[in-house]
This record gives C-alpha cells, structure tokens and sequence, in this order.
C-alpha cells in the first residue's frame, strides 16, 4: 500500500529503516575490522588494495545487469533475501577465524561473495527505499538514511578497534551474521504493494531483459543533468578512493604514535560530522532555489579539506574531517533526494544499476592506482593532487550543465 501522504514513520518505512540500522552495525565492525587484519598480515599496501579492489569487482557488472531485473520483479525480496544470505555467509566467516585460518587468496574470493551480494542489495534498497517515503518527505528520509551508517561507525568502528587487540575478529563476524538474520526477519514484514510490478512475469525473458538494459543506457544518455550527475560522481569515487585506500597506511608510518588510533579517531572526526550535517537536514529544510549553489560550494570546499588536512597537526585534522562530514552530507542528501525524487519508479532500478557500476568502476580505479604508487610517493602529495582533480571536475560537468542540474537538486522533495 502507499505510503500516507505527509506521514514518514509509516510502518514499513519504519521498518526498513530499523532493518539497515541493524545490519550497519554489523558491517560497521566488519568493514573496519577486515581490512586491518589484511593489512597487519600482509604488511603490503598493495596486497590491501588488491583486497579492496576484488571486494569491488563484482559490483562492476551486477549492478548493471540487476537494474532490469528489479525494476520488473519485488525489490523487497530479493533485500530480504540477500539479507538471510549474508547471515549464513558471516556465519562461515566466524567459524573459519575461531579456528585461526587465514589464506589471502581465500579472503580475496570471499570478499568478491561479499561485494556481489552488497552490489544488488545496494541497487535493491536504493530503488525500493523511495518508495516507502510519503509525498513532501525525500529530504528528512534521507537525511535519517545519511545518519544510519556514520552512527553506527561511530558506535561499532572504536568497538571492533578495541576487540582487534583483544578478543579478536572472530567474535565480531558472528555478531555481524546475527544482526543480518534480525534485519532479514523483520524485513519480511514489510506489506508494502510495490507498483513497478506492472508487467507480468512471463513477459520478462532475454530479450525484454536486453531492451530494458538498453532503454536505462538510453535514458541515462538523454537526460542532461543525470548524466552530468554520474560522469561526475565517477571521478570523486576514483579520487576519493585513492585517498581513502591510502589513508590508513600513511597513518601506520606515525612512528611517534599510535597511527591506527590516530586513523580510528580522525575517521570518527568525519562520522560525527556527518551525524550532525543528517540531523539538520531533518529539521531544517534548505531553500529548494539555492540547493545548487550549496551543493557547488561543497563540492569546492571538499577537495580543499581532504587535499590539506594531512600536512596539518592530529587536533587540525580532526576539525577538517568533522566539517569536511557536515559538507558531505549535505551534499549527499541534495543529491540522492533529488535524482530518487526526479526519477520514475519503474527506471529506479536502472538508474540506479548504471550509477552504482560507475561509481565503482571508479572506486577500482583508485585503489589500483593507490596500490601502484602507494609505496612510491608521498602519499600526502597523491591525495593532495587527487582532491586537486576532483575540484576541477566540478568546473568540467557540474558547471557547464547548471540549469539541467538546477532542475533535480533544486526541488522541495
């Protein structure tokens, strides 16, 4: 059923809420914790970024090729259901750690099981979640959404750093597979009647599956400020993940101090700015004229900050990264309540298969790149002249397209 108009916390969006919640938390510990037992056993900053980047590989194509598929077919199965599968997955996971295993050529196949399953949920819950949003309320809805994952690292991501020399990782997979099963459960419950599914079944075979992948290319094609939108968020993926996949290995070189809780604290800096950015934007609605420019100067205003904050002293990063994450969020929100909020729900799930693909390629890019020249150079002058990039792509796709862009970011969703 619809959601009731003006209304946001109906019970299925209530629910679908508390379900991501949940399963965050758990993925909050894992993704912290994984990569630092790769890194600690490996002691190679490519071999992590190999790790990142087979994690990625999958969401290159499955993205893609799941956009079709989820716009004829429940979108709230194929969540659930991949929920209940990564509950089982996490649950290997924990057996294999309590007995001590660590191949990396295993960990590298695992995390490419891992990474497919969260390329389709990912597309899955994008195209599903605006649907469960009454009229009036993108922007408070996603503004709850942005805070999801920041609060829940800033909650787990010290835990799982604490149990990391402690008790271990094994004991952190296993509440990861538990919070999976209770988010898999309560999504079950969700009645929503989801009115994509207009087509019957038995019409969707090969060739309706290639013509609507061609229709999403062609739609993506045509539409002026969502193609400026992507080709852009393609280039900040692949800089900021230069940045992100070197930034813990520049702070394990801190011989002076700690690096890791110097890189666990600054990262938290990032989280609470980001809490803080999603919760004005559920109370405080900006005004729809002049969504464009902020989104513009935050774009300029984060390349500045994540290009600079590393040649800085510890207390001048952690103001960096707290308002360089109220920015981020902001920017965030303009966007995804503005592209989910123009698009047509039955393109959701290509749109969305398209972006997240580029997104990733992106991703990939930059964490072989980081890989192959991690060792080789400063890594405060890479992520310097990456950061440098990104704020020149503003001036190469978002500029020049101002008024088709105007025309998504500046709505009252």
């Amino acid at each position: 059923m619809e959601a009731t108009k003006n209304k946001l916390w109906t019970r299925d969006f209530s629910i679908l809420t508390l379900g991501t919640v949940v399963s965050m938390l758990g993925n909050a510990v894992a993704g912290f914790a994984i990569g630092l037992l790769v890194y600690d056993r490996t002691e190679s900053v490519l071999l992590y970024a190999l790790f990142m980047t087979c994690y990625s590989l999958p969401r290159i194509v499955l993205p893609m090729f799941a956009g079709p598929y989820l716009d004829r077919f429940s979108r709230k199965r194929v969540i659930y259901t991949l929920d209940f599968a990564s509950a089982a997955f996490y649950t290997v996971f924990f057996i294999l750690l309590l007995r001590g295993y660590f191949n990396y050529t295993a960990y590298l196949l695992m995390s490419m099981v891992v990474g497919g399953i969260d390329s389709v949920y990912s597309v899955a819950y994008e195209s599903f979640y605006p649907t469960l949003i009454s009229e009036g309320n993108m922007t408070r809805a996603y503004s709850i959404e942005s805070l999801i994952y920041p609060l829940s690292s800033a909650i787990m991501v010290p835990i799982a750093g604490i149990c990391y020399r402690t008790i271990g990782l094994a004991p952190l997979f296993l509440f990861n597979a538990l919070t999976f099963l209770i988010a898999a459960i309560a999504e079950t419950q969700i009645k929503a009647v989801e009115t994509h599914i207009a087509n019957a079944v038995e019409k969707f075979n090969g060739s309706r599956f290639m013509q609507d992948l061609k229709d999403g290319f062609a739609y993506l094609k045509r539409e002026r400020g969502l193609n400026a939108i992507t080709w852009f968020f393609f280039v900040m993926m692949f800089t900021s993940s230069i940045c992100m996949t070197l930034a813990l290995p520049y702070f394990k070189t801190l011989t002076l101090v700690d690096g890791v809780m110097q890189y666990s604290l600054v990262m938290s800096a990032n989280t609470i700015g980001r809490l803080i950015g999603g919760s004005v934007h559920y109370f405080y609605r900006y005004p729809a004229q002049k969504k464009y420019n902020i989104a513009l100067f935050v774009y300029v205003a984060i390349s500045i900050f994540d290009g600079a904050y590393l040649f800085f002293p510890f207390w001048a990063m952690l103001f960096f990264m707290l308002f360089e994450g109220m920015l981020g969020v902001t920017s965030y929100n303009i966007r995804i309540s503005g592209t989910q909020n123009y698009l047509p729900n039955e393109m959701r799930g290509r749109f969305n298969g398209l972006f997240q693909m580029l997104s990733i390629l992106g991703t990939i890019g930059g964490q072989l790149i980081a890989g192959a020249i991690g060792d080789l150079f400063d890594i405060r002058l890479v992520v310097a002249v990456c950061m440098a990039i990104f704020g020149l792509s503003v001036f190469v796709f978002i500029t020049p397209n101002r008024e088709a862009v105007k025309k998504i970011y500046n709505v009252n969703a």
